[in-house]
């Protein structure tokens, strides 16, 4: 019975990220549901177009036009073809001739890589040419996202992702996933939140936050390219139903395992009495419930940008949450996890998913 209950639970957590997926994306696993979305309706029709031999090309001046060069918009043509980036042009701008002469070498970066590998590659940008350099940059990640949304291809092959970075990555999770069931070893857990910490945190800014797990509901997942979330997302949903409640806020989590390192470091914790604890955690359940109404209601969904998960992706994170994230981090020196415990709106999804509904109302 206490199993069944669980299982209704987790699917009643999953009913409302699905409302969350079409209120914010108007897709449900790359479907369209409806498409009033205020963004997309804005989009005319050559933000994508096929051309003859297969050739996808797909168009920024409409998907990124606040963003400016140095002589204002500098909009892109991506061309895709068998799932790869084949070049990149730009199309007609104000930019000064050298500037745009020397942050044109930027344009074959991404050239032989799939959307989804150009977006996690780090690009920087070209000296004495920073404006325009950041322009091309900034363009090719919203002409990218928008690829990876609504640019479909065939070959399994060409989807799938051989970097070190992911082989390494995917090593590291199966380790979180399966090693902590069977050893209880302090050494080892050290080792494995230093992992979890650098290679998936740091190095592959992978981690399960409510805007991905809206973001797969929405658009789908690429098993090829997401195998790292996947295994993630088991730990979070599927554990739990096996007794093994918490087991990726505890074992696989980036966030989770930096802060857990900080306060290894300290040993003489703030003396928190019993009374702040519960009043700390009835501000997390009102504050889960109150972002969750949000969106729902798709007042101000954008609050899921400003988990504190995105700070690992420090390159395109807003500087509000990289500043939160090192707050956190602080006080992880004298209070045991303060963001998992009392903050985590993701967290606290698991947990509702994982338990008695009667404790979260």
């Amino acid at each position: 019975m206490k199993h069944l209950q669980q299982i209704f639970i987790l699917i009643a957590c999953i009913l409302v990220v699905t409302a969350a997926a079409v209120q914010r994306d108007g897709k449900l696993w790359g479907n369209r549901v409806f498409s009033n979305t205020e963004n997309e309706a804005k989009l005319p029709a050559d933000t994508v177009r096929t051309l003859d031999d297969g050739t996808v090309v797909v168009n920024t001046t409409y998907l990124a036009k606040g963003v400016k060069g140095y002589g204002g918009p500098l909009p892109l043509e991506i061309y895709l073809k068998d799932g790869k980036i084949q070049q990149v042009k730009t199309l007609r701008n104000s930019e000064t001739p050298d500037f745009l002469l020397e942050a044109s070498r930027l344009l074959d970066h991404w050239n032989g890589k799939t959307p989804e590998q150009a977006l996690a590659m780090k690009v920087d940008g070209v000296t004495g040419a920073t404006y325009t350099s950041q322009a091309i940059i900034n363009n090719m990640k919203a002409g990218l996202r928008y690829a990876v949304k609504n640019v479909k291809d065939s070959s399994i092959f060409d989807k799938m992702d051989f970097r070190a970075k992911t082989i390494i990555g995917l090593i590291v999770v199966l380790m979180a996933a399966v090693i902590p069931l069977f050893v209880k070893n302090r050494r080892y857990r050290v080792f494995q939140l230093l992992m979890n910490f650098v290679v998936l945190g740091l190095w592959g800014g992978t981690f399960i936050s409510l805007s991905v797990i809206i973001s797969f509901m929405s658009g789908g997942i690429n098993v090829w390219v997401s195998l790292i979330p996947i295994v993630m997302l088991i730990t979070a949903f599927v554990y739990p139903v096996f007794g093994k409640k918490k087991y990726y806020c505890t074992h696989v989590c980036p966030l989770g395992s930096v802060q857990e390192l900080v306060g290894m470091t300290n040993h003489n914790k703030w003396n928190m009495s019993n009374r702040t604890v519960r009043i700390l955690e009835h501000f997390r359940k009102i504050l889960f419930w109150i972002l969750m109404v949000l969106m729902l209601a798709g007042v101000w969904s954008e609050w899921m940008d400003y988990e504190l998960f995105v700070a690992f992706v420090f390159q395109s994170a807003a500087w509000v949450v990289v500043l939160i994230a090192v707050v956190f981090l602080l006080l992880s020196f004298f209070v045991p996890r303060p963001y998992c415990r009392f903050v985590c709106p993701t967290g606290s999804l698991l947990k509702l998913s994982a338990t008695d509904v009667k404790n979260w109302v």
